[in-house]
Order: structure tokens, then C-alpha cells, then sequence
């Protein structure tokens, strides 16, 4: 089955990059000329995906609105001639059925996804974390929805990482089907080091059957009281088995500083307006150093 619809979950703080997200939502923060949930949107459109509900909170009107019209703006573009701008602007509202969900009270990603749970009805579907931006040559969510429909199981985007970095993820247990597919028989949210199944995590992505939704109105919060979508996941794991893509692309967790400051040097180093610019001023501090 084809997976049309996905949810975006972006109704975070921001916490790990104030004070620039106090008044800007972080996933309006640029990567060059375009926000980080752009790209995430973007993606999931390059995938063959047509709706898209965007899980949002109080303060962040700012997304709706770059997704709608700016009549003004159009008009003045338009009237000077500014062709390029012009095109940019409006396609923007113009990628995909795009709609908006307020999360009224931050109570983690797995109550997030549950709000989602008219919108999708019986469908499977994608999510896309609003914080990761990955960025490569193919759709990452592409990927993963061609392992749901060659398996028909629910599916996981999955990178191998560094002991630090799975303590503050998440560790997949995983047997190899291919060379970047595995099968995922069981999880555990930010384990220690000591109790990881592996250094494979979760990152960013994921295509879920319905019946998560009412794993997670049966699933008691987890790390930091909050409800995980990963405990439900683990609970699919358990029964039925999950799958694992080791996806490609290149991920930025655009919910810290470094993140965001590596997603624009990266994005820059190929933007066709930036890419000469910075490689020769990157070569200047390089030989300054």
C-alpha cells in the first residue's frame, strides 16, 4: 500500500537553542534560505506523499503562515519582475495538502503522534521528526516507505551511532536482512551503555501502522514522564517484528546549536549562490589557524 499521508511533529520549545527559538520557532530557523521544516516537507513530497498534518503548539503561527500565501509579498515580486523570487514564494504553498494541529500541552512525541489519530484513520503512514532535517540525494522517507511495502511491516529510518549519542537516543536490537536492512525484534529509549541492545538508533523517521494509536492510549509514560512513541513501537517489536533502513542522506538534528551550525556549511558548501564563496573563506580560517 502506497503511504500518501505523514505527520510532522514540531510542537518542541526549542530549549537547546534559545534564545533564538524564544520568539522564532526553531524549525523556522534557516539552513541557508529555506527553514529547516522546508526541507522535512520537501522530503516527504520527493516520497510521493500528499497530506501532510503538521503538529504544532501555541506561538508557533509562524510555520502556517510560510506554508500559506503572502499575497503582498507575491504582488510585489511580481510587479518588479522578480521572476525567481517570485516562483520560490509561491511553490512553497503550493507542495502538498498541508494542515495544522495544535498539541495544547507538550507531553512528548508519542502524545503528539496520537493526536494524528483522526487524521489518519486506517492508512499507514510516515513521520517525520520536525528537529531531524536530512538532506541527500534521494527522499530518506522514500526509502522507508518502499521497505513497508516490499515487507508490510511498520518501519523504522535507523543510523549507526556512538556510545554517547545511543545513550541519548535509543538502541535497536537487529538481525541483518541485507546490507542496509534489518529486522528490529525490540528497543529501549536512552539506555545506558550497559543495558543498549546495539549502537543502531532511530533517527528522524519512521512509517507506522494504525494500530499505534491505540498502543499508545494503553502505553504508560515513559522517560520524562512523557509519553514515548518509542515504548509503542517497542511493543510492535515485540509482537510482530519491525524493520530497519539504514537510511541515506546526511541528518542534522537542527534542536542544538552544532546541528544547526553544521546544516548551513554543509547546505552552503553546495547552494549555488554561497558554494564559492565559503569554501574560500572556510580555506581563509583554515589557513589562519
Amino acid at each position: 500500500m502506497k503511504i500518501k499521508k505523514a505527520i510532522i511533529p514540531a510542537a518542541g520549545m526549542g530549549t537547546r537553542v534559545l534564545p533564538a527559538s524564544k520568539v522564532v520557532p526553531k524549525e523556522m530557523l534557516p539552513i541557508v534560505d529555506k527553514p529547516a521544516i522546508q526541507y522535512i516537507v520537501e522530503e516527504a513530497v520527493a516520497a510521493g506523499i500528499t497530506d501532510i498534518l503538521i503538529i504544532t503548539n501555541r506561538g508557533k503561527g509562524a510555520i502556517e503562515d510560510h506554508f500559506d500565501h503572502s499575497f503582498e509579498l507575491e504582488a510585489l515580486l511580481h510587479k518588479k519582475k522578480k521572476w525567481q523570487a517570485y516562483k520560490e514564494v509561491t511553490s512553497v504553498s503550493q507542495l502538498a495538502n498541508i494542515y495544522f494541529l495544535r498539541q495544547k500541552e507538550t507531553n512528548g512525541l508519542g502524545d503528539a503522534v496520537l493526536r494524528a489519530k483522526q487524521f489518519v484513520g486506517d492508512e499507514p503512514f510516515a513521520v517525520l521528526y520536525g528537529d531531524d532535517v536530512i538532506v541527500g540525494e534521494t527522499p530518506a522517507i522514500g526509502g522507508l516507505c518502499e521497505a513497508y511495502e516490499k515487507y508490510g511491516k511498520s518501519v523504522v529510518g535507523i543510523k549507526n551511532v556512538t556510545d554517547r549519542e545511543v545513550t541519548q537516543y535509543c538502541s535497536l536490537k537487529v538481525e541483518s536482512l541485507d546490507d542496509k536492512t534489518f529486522a528490529v525484534s525490540d528497543m529501549i529509549e536512552k539506555p545506558s551503555i550497559y543495558n543498549k541492545f546495539s549502537n543502531y538508533a532511530i533517527l528522524g523517521r519512521c512509517v507506522l501502522e494504525s494500530e499505534i494509536f491505540e498502543i499508545l492510549e494503553n502505553t504508560p509514560l515513559g522517560v520524562g514522564n512523557e509519553l514515548q512513541l518509542t515504548d509503542a513501537m517497542k511493543t510492535i517489536a515485540r509482537r510482530k517484528g519491525m524493520i530497519g533502513v539504514e537510511f541515506d542522506g546526511e541528518r542534522h538534528d537542527m534542536g542544538n546549536k552544532f546541528g544547526f551550525i553544521k546544516a548551513n556549511i554543509d547546505v552552503g558548501l553546495v547552494h549555488p549562490e554561497t558554494k564559492g564563496e565559503l569554501r574560500a573563506y572556510i580555506k581563509k580560517l583554515a589557513e589562519e589557524l
